[in-house]
């Protein structure tokens, strides 16, 4: 079982979280620490379970051109194996950046980012034949800002 969180592992995920960057080195300074002791406590804390995962966030517009479409998904005849079939689905596309399942009309709500609408259709396509697209609403393409 993980112990308590101190003062120094709040500090060291309040900075971790904020974007900052994962060299132990600025984490430390940022937190007042030695280097080492700020890896201790990562190694640590990622073994416990606290820390899940370190992912870099990347600026879009210097990965090409993208469009974010925001999706609404309807599953025929709201059957719980279709459902999870659909969630299975999508976790398995690296397109799809968020799913939500939402109450309503609709099923699910996702953003997704493709390089180009042929992109998009594309990836329709390889969804499952037992979902739809909400009837009266089209994808939405926002800009990747």
């Amino acid at each position: 079982m993980p112990r308590t969180l101190d003062k120094l592992d709040r500090q060291i995920l309040e900075h971790l979280q904020a974007g900052g960057a994962a060299a132990a080195r600025e984490t430390a300074e940022a937190v007042g620490s030695s280097k080492s002791v700020v890896q201790r406590r990562i190694k640590r804390l990622e073994e416990e379970g606290v820390i899940l995962e370190r992912v870099a966030v990347v600026d879009p517009q210097k990965c090409g051109p993208l469009m974010t479409f925001l999706v609404e998904v309807e599953i025929e005849h709201e059957r719980v194996d279709l459902l999870d079939d659909f969630r299975k689905t999508v976790l398995r596309l690296e397109e799809v950046q968020q799913c939500y399942y939402v109450t309503g009309a609709t099923d699910f709500m996702l953003v997704v980012v493709t390089k180009d609408m042929e992109s998009f259709e594309a990836l329709s396509r390889q969804v499952s034949p037992k979902i739809r697209i909400s009837d009266g609403s089209r994808p939405r393409s926002l800009s990747a800002r």
